[in-house]
């Protein structure tokens, strides 16, 4: 899975820049504008958008066959930096922080399982708003740290660390009244921590407990990219004077993260996929599903993107925050697929198909995508299936 070195898109002459650095944004999936700057404490109601940070975690690269997020997925959580980035993107942290504070009536004397908890922070946020007991679950080496942090904080009373797999720990309690967990991977399911909170729910949740978030939804539309496509892709055709379109090849089976400019979208943003935490099984995570992009100028079309918003419907008013190129920026960022073909499009004209999402049989924390694709305009007649990993 690629990344941008500085998380910034080359703009061609005359486009402005990021998005977020303007005072009001829009969402146009939803028709949503919220405001700009660093206001993020006015935690978003109904749906709501934001964009991507600047460096996603290196230790998650990965360079050959041979090497996948399964095999580096716990290790890469024990460091700090990757923390550090989490807890910064405010858009993530202060979501979570408003929805508990502001809603204390979900979690007094309640039972709560922070699933994935790092560093504790959520822990923290539940025990403030008068959790009975949080046990809080964290596979890597951050869980020694987290046992410092409740200690140090003086919540070793409320607050349990758990160091271990969800699925092999026992906990003290045979049942729990809420689950939360920030569980989302870029692409909203690379990693394949989800499966992890739907075991949790299955095994210790009460039948009117609550999931946290409850909701999350993955979109897609698609972009003009020619100057970065150049450098990234077409490059490996031509490497001083030497022919290497067998590594072009791979790069374009990798989908990349990163930050998309919203004056680079040229189609409507479609819908993919909801999914309902509460009630889902662990098999909907694999799906196929339709798409219509209908271009809203004349332009051509180098890459489709793929992005997610999360929601917390349980709330006294919704709440969430979504990943879009109109939205705040969020260390998740947005998802680049790029295609094999440059498609000239007509204001009004449509580029249908469908998107297959399942996790990679033989590491589940990967996901394979499928993607199927034409366009029959007045100027590109295209039809075309084309494969991506997400490692």
């Amino acid at each position: 899975m690629g990344r941008r070195k500085g998380g910034n898109k080359s703009l061609a002459p005359g486009d402005s820049q990021k998005s977020s650095s303007s005072n009001s944004l829009h969402d146009a999936a939803t028709g949503t504008s919220i405001g700009g700057g660093e206001e993020v404490d006015e935690v978003i109601e109904e749906r709501t958008e934001s964009s991507n940070l600047e460096n996603p975690p290196q230790s998650l690269a990965l360079s050959s066959s041979d090497q996948t997020s399964a095999d580096y997925y716990f290790d890469s959580y024990s460091h700090f930096g990757i923390h550090e980035e989490m807890l910064k993107d405010v858009v993530r942290t202060k979501t979570y922080q408003n929805v508990i504070y502001q809603n204390t009536f979900l979690f007094k004397n309640k039972v709560v399982l922070d699933v994935g908890a790092g560093t504790g922070i959520l822990s923290f946020f539940c025990a403030k708003a008068g959790a009975k007991h949080v046990y809080a679950i964290e596979c890597s080496h951050m869980a020694d740290m987290a046992k410092e942090i409740v200690q140090a904080n003086g919540f070793s009373n409320v607050i349990t660390v758990l160091k271990g797999k969800v699925e092999e720990i026992e906990l003290p309690v045979t049942c729990i009244d809420v689950i939360i967990s920030e569980w989302m991977g870029y692409f909203l399911l690379f990693e394949n921590m989800l499966n992890t909170v739907l075991y949790a729910r299955d095994k210790w949740l009460i039948n009117d407990g609550i999931v946290l978030p409850d909701k999350a939804s993955l979109y897609l539309t698609a972009i003009e990219d020619a100057e970065y496509k150049e450098d990234k892709i077409e490059f490996w055709n031509d490497v001083y004077g030497f022919d290497m379109s067998c590594i072009r090849k791979q790069a374009m089976m990798e989908p990349l993260v990163d930050t998309v400019d919203q004056n680079q979208i040229v189609t409507n943003c479609q819908l993919l996929k909801t999914m309902n935490i509460s009630k889902m099984a662990p098999g909907d995570a694999s799906f196929t599903a339709p798409f219509k992009l209908v271009a809203e100028r004349n332009d051509y079309i180098h890459a489709l993107v793929a992005y997610f918003d999360v929601s917390f419907t349980k709330c006294h008013k919704m709440m969430g925050f979504s990943t879009g190129p109109r939205s705040k920026a969020t260390h998740w960022k947005q998802t680049v697929l790029y295609l094999e073909d440059v498609l000239t499009i007509c204001e009004g004209e449509a580029l249908v198909g469908s998107m297959t999402v399942e996790p990679n049989k033989k590491n589940p924390r990967d996901v394979d995508i499928m993607l199927k694709y034409s366009l029959n305009g007045q100027h590109c007649q295209v039809s075309r299936t084309q494969h991506y990993k997400m490692r």
